[in-house]
């Protein structure tokens, strides 16, 4: 039985991450687990209070805020895990979860990462993710299979590659992170978990998705449905996840696009709904990209 470590994040919603390990206590019946939450600089520290509530759990504590690939990659280092399961916070586990995706990996040694069937917290029987299809380079555009259907099993005897994993529940094994590395800490936030599938593609595995497995997500908590800082960071991001894995070409084309298409589109769409703060947000992600390189470290966020 490998040993899998659960890697989970923490911003400023301590009673979100309680309800997961609620959730885990209760659903998962797979034993041979380590519990790793890292609590990314919240302001008011919940750690103390956490090591005596749940004296099993391993609690890391960064005084500054690393970002989903930062803080991941704080459990990572510290994980014991032939596996490294990571989730969001605000997800809810269900029962044979691990056990599914373990047997995944146990049984097909091309998969490096696999992640099971994801649907909303607050509607059940609506799917968020069945996976992902391949990305277009050229635009920097690809498609979540399966979103916002009513989940009627019709995707449940899907067991594959994907195009990608999602970053809410993602279980990849620790020998592809020894040959990929870890999560690249300057996206900080969006498209981390996708340009380090490619990584991982890249270093030879796999990539899957096993529609037997099922976690629930609360979509948004941390972030919410829109505001400066996901307007910048998936702006940011998106040009620098091409920046990183597309060729020469495809990138050329994808500039011009962005430029002329993407850029165009977002602002009148930012005048149109009265958003003008999220146009210095556009400006800045592209400048970004400008003035730092794709391996820069990020220096923070400001609205």
């Amino acid at each position: 039985m490998k040993k899998v470590s659960i890697i989970t994040v923490n911003f400023n919603h301590s009673h979100v991450t309680d309800e997961l390990l609620a959730s885990i206590a209760i659903k998962n019946t797979y034993t041979n687990v380590e519990i790793i939450v890292v609590d990314n600089a919240s302001i008011n520290n919940p750690v103390p209070a956490w090591i005596t509530q749940y004296p099993h759990v391993k609690f890391i504590r960064s005084e500054v805020n690393l970002g989903f690939a930062g803080g991941n990659n704080l459990g990572i280092n510290a994980a014991t895990g032939e596996y490294l399961f990571l989730v969001n916070n605000d997800t809810e586990f269900t029962y044979n979860l691990i056990e599914t995706l373990v047997e995944t990996l146990d049984k097909y040694p091309k998969v490096g990462m696999v992640s099971p069937k994801i649907c909303y917290f607050d509607k059940p029987n609506m799917l968020q993710y069945a996976g992902y299809t391949p990305m277009d380079y050229f635009t920097a555009r690809n498609s979540c299979i399966g979103q916002f259907e009513t989940d009627k099993a019709q995707y449940d005897n899907v067991t594959g590659e994907t195009g990608f994993a999602h970053g809410a529940a993602m279980m990849v094994k620790k020998e592809a992170t020894d040959k990929a590395g870890l999560m690249a800490e300057n996206f900080f936030l969006y498209y981390e978990e996708m340009d380090w599938a490619d990584k991982i593609k890249h270093a030879g595995y796999e990539v899957w998705v096993n529609m037997q497995a099922l976690i629930f997500h609360k979509e948004s908590i941390s972030v919410g449905k829109k505001s400066a800082l996901k307007e910048y960071f998936m702006n940011r991001n998106r040009i620098l996840y091409i920046r990183r894995n597309a060729t020469t070409f495809q990138k050329l084309v994808f500039y011009f696009y962005f430029m002329t298409v993407v850029a165009p589109r977002n602002i009148f769409s930012y005048l149109k709904n009265k958003e003008f703060s999220f146009i210095r947000q556009l400006i800045r992600a592209i400048w970004w990209n400008i003035s730092n390189s794709r391996d820069s470290k990020y220096l923070g966020f400001k609205n």
